[in-house]
């Protein structure tokens, strides 16, 4: 079967991109020709999540379009524009204001669809440009942080005793069962190796080694959001951790496969068996909302009133661990190569934005303020 130009036939190994193909056709009508190569090679290049956004972000432009009539392979600038100030807020709109940095990636993924498929790209005209400016001095540019969870909380101190939400707490609040044996093999896991979600849940039990004579170990990572190469990395898991590990797999019993599984439970709450596959990324938030709830409920938070338990649960998120380190390497004094090297990071303003809080509780003007106080 030969295919028309434009038209050409995916590999059938990439089913992911032949979706995408026909949400790029969708947008830009069914006669206009798509570099399906082009978008072959972008999709293999791109990870999951940027498919996942790039779908996302195509299917929120279309119906903007609908919405007003417009083919979008037809939009003009002056339309593109007028999303930017709905999604700014600058604007009478039913869209949901959004960040200044996500307008900014709808539009870069906007802009490739109709690169993909040889059209003026109407995201790229300097009305639009201008347009996103206004929005990022509208909105800021300071994007929302996940809360940190950090192993003691929020100390000056490493040394002192723990505080509040942090990892030791939510530790001691783990159930005396399959599940709780999960969670803190799971929290352990993700404080050690500061994994991202995806990481976390595509571990395997052979990625990991050890324990080595002194009880600690190293898990394998195959593969990142930063490592498109796939040339994988090395994290290292303390002697506590493999010990959790280690009892998660002898209770599970897991032999191979994913470490970390779906335990399911009775309607009562009681344990019931514990599941083949890998958790979904999803549950990972889940789970340490669960664990916060838990160790409210046990009074291990302290004086917490539950309008801070609220706020904590609304600001917790997967990513909350991995910030939570980066902020206790800080405190540590490890320094900033050092930890980009450790956790897998490319962008040094990401890491300084984790530590940005806790720079200013120690920096000059907390040194100077601490001075001046009263006694």
């Amino acid at each position: 079967m030969t295919a028309s130009p434009g038209t050409a036939l995916l590999p059938r190994r990439d089913e992911g991109s032949i979706t995408l193909v026909d949400e790029v056709r969708a947008l830009v009508g069914a006669a206009t020709p798509i570099d399906t190569a082009l978008l072959d090679a972008a999709i293999r290049g791109w990870s999951a999540n940027t498919r996942r956004a790039f779908r996302s972000d195509l299917t929120l432009w279309g119906a903007w379009c609908r919405k007003r009539r417009v083919a979008a392979a037809s939009a003009t600038p002056e339309l593109v524009a007028a999303w930017v100030r709905a999604l700014a807020g600058t604007d009478p709109s039913d869209q949901k204001p959004r960040a200044a940095a996500t307008i900014a990636r709808y539009l870069v993924h906007v802009g490739w669809a109709y690169r993909m498929a040889g059209l003026d790209d109407p995201t790229a005209a300097p009305l639009v440009r201008f347009e996103v400016k206004a929005a990022r001095k509208t909105l800021g540019t300071r994007q929302r942080q996940a809360r940190a969870l950090r192993f003691k909380g929020d100390i000056a101190d490493l040394d002192s005793p723990a505080s509040g939400v942090c990892l030791a707490h939510l530790l001691k609040a783990c159930r005396r069962d399959l599940l709780g044996l999960r969670d803190a093999a799971l929290l352990r896991v993700a404080y050690d190796s500061g994994c991202r979600r995806s990481e976390l849940v595509g571990i395997a039990v052979d990625a990991i080694e050890g324990p080595d004579g002194e009880g600690a170990g190293t898990l394998f990572i195959p593969t990142s959001k930063t490592d498109r190469e796939r040339a994988g990395a090395v994290a290292y898991l303390s002697p506590g951790t493999m010990r959790a590990i280690a009892r998660w797999r002898e209770a599970g019993p897991i032999d191979k496969g994913p470490l970390f599984r779906r335990v399911e439970t009775h309607f009562d709450g009681s344990v019931r068996s514990v599941g083949q596959g890998a958790l979904h990324p999803n549950s990972i938030t889940l789970i340490y909302k669960r664990l916060i709830r838990a160790a409210f409920d046990k009074k291990l938070l302290g004086e917490m009133s539950e309008a801070e338990r609220d706020r904590w649960l609304k600001a917790v998120s997967s990513h909350s661990i991995r910030v939570g380190v980066a902020q206790d390497n800080f405190a540590a004094g490890e320094s900033l190569p050092a930890i980009m090297q450790a956790y897998r990071w490319r962008d040094p303003k990401t890491v300084m934005r984790y530590g940005a809080k806790l720079a200013a509780k120690s920096g000059a003007g907390a040194r100077m303020a601490a001075r001046l106080r009263d006694e």
